[in-house]
């Protein structure tokens, strides 16, 4: 990832509806909005939830009995996966997945050898998966939805441990966790491999309860890269994350809202996409830097839309200048008004005609 500028993230998920062609559509559609990665969902539906697992209440409209059926549907097979990952590469956009299992997890790394791994909110405390996804050596993008500061350390304990590879240990802790996470090269691993993203895991989520500042909370915590996964509808928090420091933005995409299937409804079409990649890329490069000053486009503005002391009337050669007899006007090619007080008091040493710019 170019740190210098904000990745963002077109989440296809399972919005494919188990169609490898709806799949290809999506990556089509991603490139097209000039998001930077293209993002899906591993796993083997039987290793991931027991079979009476109810539904979240967003997938509850859903025809399939139970989550275990509807996750069965929207599966993709391996052969199916390698063929969307070599259709994205072949069009010039990342592919990334989040894998929901081991197997998934190895399949990812060992056979589509992708570069970075995503992982879910609700696999922040799915200990054994973070550990052998830091041992791969990929990078990381975890999402913290659902968690609190002490499970983000935990699981970036684990992370830290993995990268350091003490985990050929045959026999570990959650002591050595949280050592590997205090250690100086524990928090350089970190820095380098690792990207949190915050994430309300509501689908949507009212807007009461996104917290956008806790972007500046992670960063601060943590000394990561940090980002926003965004669950809402249309374009405006996403941006809005941006702003406020996430360099990261992964954001749900659809054909149609109104396909069947549990992420649809909360996901941008096309055209929205686009929009909110054009804005975000505009709000990035309006974020500039801290420093104040003028800048080279109001360079001209400054004479037009400044002002000048003028006569408000005619004066007189040896009038006083009084508050009475003078105005401020533009073009600001005269006295300044921050010059008023210092002028007043003083006789005109020449006639001036009404609107005439003071020159002393």
């Amino acid at each position: 990832m170019d740190k210098s500028k904000v990745y963002i993230i077109a989440e296809v998920g399972v919005n494919h509806n188990g169609d490898v062609n709806m799949a290809k559509e999506l990556i089509d559609v991603a490139k097209s909005a000039g998001a930077d990665a293209v993002k899906f969902q591993t796993y083997v539906a039987e290793h991931v939830v027991l079979p009476y697992t109810d539904k979240a209440f967003y997938q509850r409209k859903e025809k399939s009995e139970s989550q275990l059926e509807m996750l069965k549907n929207l599966e993709l097979s391996k052969e199916e996966q390698l063929e969307i990952k070599e259709y994205a590469v072949k069009n010039k956009i990342e592919f990334i997945s989040s894998p929901f299992d081991l197997e998934s997890l190895n399949f990812l790394v060992e056979v589509l050898n992708i570069p970075i791994i995503k992982i879910a909110s609700g696999e922040i405390t799915n200990a054994p998966l973070l550990l052998k996804a830091a041992m791969s050596g990929k990078k990381l993008i975890i999402s913290t939805g659902m968690s609190t500061l002490g499970e983000i350390e935990n699981a970036l304990g684990v992370v830290a441990f993995g990268y350091k590879k003490y985990s050929n240990a045959i026999v570990f802790s959650k002591s050595d966790f949280k050592k590997a996470y205090h250690s100086e090269e524990g928090q350089k691993l970190l820095e380098e491999n690792v990207a949190l993203l915050h994430c309300t895991s509501s689908y949507p989520p009212p807007f009461n309860e996104i917290n956008l500042k806790a972007i500046k909370t992670l960063k601060k915590c943590f000394r990561v890269s940090v980002g926003y996964s965004d669950h809402t509808e249309g374009t405006a928090v996403a941006v809005a994350a941006v702003a406020l420091g996430a360099k990261i933005i992964e954001k749900h995409i659809t054909l149609d809202r109104e396909l069947s299937g549990p992420d649809h409804k909360i996901s941008l079409e096309p055209h929205e996409l686009c929009k909110m990649v054009k804005e975000i890329r505009q709000v990035e490069s309006a974020i500039g830097e801290s420093h104040k000053k003028l800048m080279m486009s109001e360079e001209e503005n400054i004479r037009l839309m400044r002002k000048s002391i003028v006569a408000a009337r005619d004066i007189r050669k040896g009038e006083f200048f009084m508050h009475e007899n003078l105005m401020m006007k533009r073009p600001g090619n005269g006295i300044s008004p921050m010059e008023l007080w210092k002028i007043t008091g003083n006789r005109a040493t020449r006639d001036y005609k009404k609107d005439e710019v003071i020159l002393e």
